[in-house]
């Protein structure tokens, strides 16, 4: 059922258009109230450059390594991250200055990703933004960036909206994966294009002939087209999951796999297991035009 709808709601068949002409009313009204939401909502001025790095669909796009890519270029940078499939609530530093502070379960997966990819940047997650900008500036940050933060309406901030490929329904939810309507990316300022301003660079760590694939992440099949020889099975889990190491170990043993092929966003969840691991690594090659509108803002030439 979960696979009828990733694929539904991104690279839809000929079976699935019934259902989104179904769903199509509930689409409209959907939109339109994000629409409104965004238009009418007051928004929160703070004294220091803040960075949002966000998309328009359900699932990922890519948004993790390009945080990644910009933190790493600043100093006294805060990241500040919602921290989806995080046992936990509220506000929590997962690390300052690359000092880890907490668990993957109380920070979630992408965030102690780019908490231990990032020794010169610091982490917050928090269901509330301002809460969190507010303690990274007393904390002596000089430059914010907000985690999926296009839909993040109630702050001002200089936008950045990744815009995927292989992406064929652009109806808001319930009927696609977006979660506005596909217009409002004009409120972008840098629309950023995969295959154009930025591209996948995926490598590989400890090959095996027999590799089991383990993930949780959103739409996992857009991985089929970067996997390398001898992947034997696939083992698909709801986005930001939690792993057990004695059923993967059933896995493999299943499948006769001597190693499990697992994403970066995977393996900060699985560094207590003692299983063997084929890691697949993401980044991403941004183009210079990209950082350039970014650094003026960073530098106060332009506003947000």
């Amino acid at each position: 059922m979960k696979q009828f709808f990733e694929t539904m709601f991104f690279t839809p068949k000929w079976y699935h258009y019934p259902i989104i002409l179904l769903l199509f009313p509930l689409s409209l009204v959907y939109g339109i109230l994000m629409f409104l939401r965004r238009i009418f909502t007051p928004k929160n001025t703070f004294s220091i450059p803040i960075i949002s790095v966000g998309n328009l669909i359900v699932g990922g796009s890519g948004k993790t390594p390009f945080v990644i890519a910009l933190a790493s270029r600043y100093e006294d940078v805060t990241i500040i991250s919602r921290g989806y499939g995080r046992e936990s609530q509220g506000l929590i530093q997962v690390s300052v200055k690359g000092k880890i502070l907490t668990t993957v379960k109380e920070s979630g997966d992408e965030p102690m990703l780019m908490a231990k990819s990032l020794p010169n940047a610091s982490v917050i997650v928090s269901e509330e933004r301002e809460l969190a900008i507010e303690l990274a500036m007393r904390e002596g940050s000089k430059l914010i960036i907000l985690d999926d933060g296009f839909n993040r309406v109630n702050i001002k901030k200089f936008e950045i909206l990744l815009e995927p490929q292989m992406i064929k329904n652009y109806l808001p939810f319930p009927a696609g994966a977006f979660r506005e309507f596909y217009w409002t990316k004009s409120y972008a300022d840098i629309l950023a294009k995969e295959e154009q301003d930025f591209k996948r660079k995926v490598s590989f760590e400890n090959l095996s002939d027999k590799m089991l694939l383990v993930t949780a992440i959103s739409n996992p099949h857009r991985l089929d087209r970067y996997l390398p020889e001898g992947v034997v099975a696939q083992v698909y889990m709801d986005d930001h999951a939690y792993f057990d190491e004695d059923e993967l170990a059933k896995e493999m043993q299943k499948h006769d796999a001597k190693t499990l092929l697992v994403t970066q966003k995977d393996a900060v969840k699985m560094e207590d297991f003692k299983l063997p691991f084929s890691l697949m690594k993401l980044e991403l090659e941004i183009e210079d035009e990209v950082f350039s509108s970014i650094d003026h803002y960073v530098k106060g030439d332009i506003d947000a």
